[in-house]
């Protein structure tokens, strides 16, 4: 956490020394201490910042991609004349057990078009999911565990 400040830091002096704060100019400046940070990392010691960076933009490019297919897929089958959705609920086990793990996760779900978060057992073992398109429930089950579940504790833990 350290470093993010330290970052943050160096994005609002960039943005001092442009003379303008505009968000070009700290997110500039953001990437520019990242680089900076990155390059003295040796003289700062080992740190999970810059994982936790690599992470997180494999994520949000993770989550744009789900996106844009969920996105299409739906209005793939809305504007076609033969409807294709086969609607069911299934059932998650989730490995996620922090109320941000698992509320991230179910939001994040919940934001892809044509997927739902409906409930959390009330043991937060399991989360149930309402799915506009199932063609198997394992595979469903397998796409959100390999997919958002492990990213989410992969960026979380």
């Amino acid at each position: 956490m350290k470093l993010f400040a330290w970052n943050v830091g160096l994005a609002l002096l960039w943005a001092a020394v442009l003379g303008a704060f505009s968000l070009a100019n700290l997110a500039a400046g953001f990437v520019l201490g990242f680089a900076i940070l990155a390059l003295v990392g040796g003289w700062i010691g080992s740190t999970r910042y810059f994982a936790k960076a690599v992470r997180f933009v494999e994520f949000v490019g993770f989550f744009l991609a789900q996106l844009v297919l969920s996105s299409v897929r739906v209005a793939t089958d809305v504007l076609t004349p033969r409807l294709r959705a086969e609607p069911a609920i299934v059932s998650i086990p989730l490995d996620a057990r922090t109320d941000g793990e698992i509320t991230l996760l179910a939001n994040l779900i919940s934001l892809t078009p044509g997927s739902l978060s409906l409930d959390v057992s009330e043991d937060r073992r399991t989360l149930f999911v309402h799915v506009m398109f199932l063609e198997d429930a394992e595979t469903c089950r397998r796409e959100i565990k390999d997919g958002f579940e492990r990213r989410v504790l992969e960026l979380l833990r």
